[in-house]
């Protein structure tokens, strides 16, 4: 799925989900092995207010397929080296990070809702909750 073990930004990238619309309401899909690229092994929501700065970490083995179910997101994506931001206002808009990949989402409306759908289950010892300390983790396993 993604070079093993350091990504970069470029890994980083935007998929278009299926969405079905009628007059009475939509439906957008997300699905292993056809729109998600992993097994899914566990999905999160998250809500913030408007301005808030979520996220904030990076992970040494998990993959996240972030979707922003209401409302506006900005993913903030870095690896060390380069940085590039990620707008999710779609519903069927979603994002792939890999592991080893800064981010930091930006909540743009109040009420928003981010979706997380992940290959791993909640591992503690997977997350790198501090800026120097992924960066210190990149150098080790490059």
């Amino acid at each position: 799925m993604f070079r093993s073990p350091l990504n970069d930004v470029g890994d980083v990238r935007l998929i278009e989900l299926p969405h079905f619309s009628r007059n009475d309401g939509e439906v957008v899909v997300a699905q292993s092995a056809a729109q998600v690229p992993f097994t899914i092994a566990r999905m999160f929501t998250v809500t913030a207010p408007a301005g808030a700065h979520r996220g904030e970490h990076a992970h040494r083995r998990c993959t996240q397929l972030m979707l922003c179910v209401h409302g506006v997101v900005e993913v903030v994506c870095h690896d060390g080296r380069t940085q590039q931001s990620f707008v999710l206002d779609r519903k069927n808009l979603a994002l792939c990070v890999p592991p080893t990949i800064w981010n930091t989402i930006v909540y743009h409306e109040g009420g928003s809702v981010l979706a997380v759908l992940c290959d791993r289950p909640f591992e503690e010892s997977d997350y790198l909750r501090s800026y120097a300390g992924f960066v210190r983790y990149r150098k080790e396993i490059s």
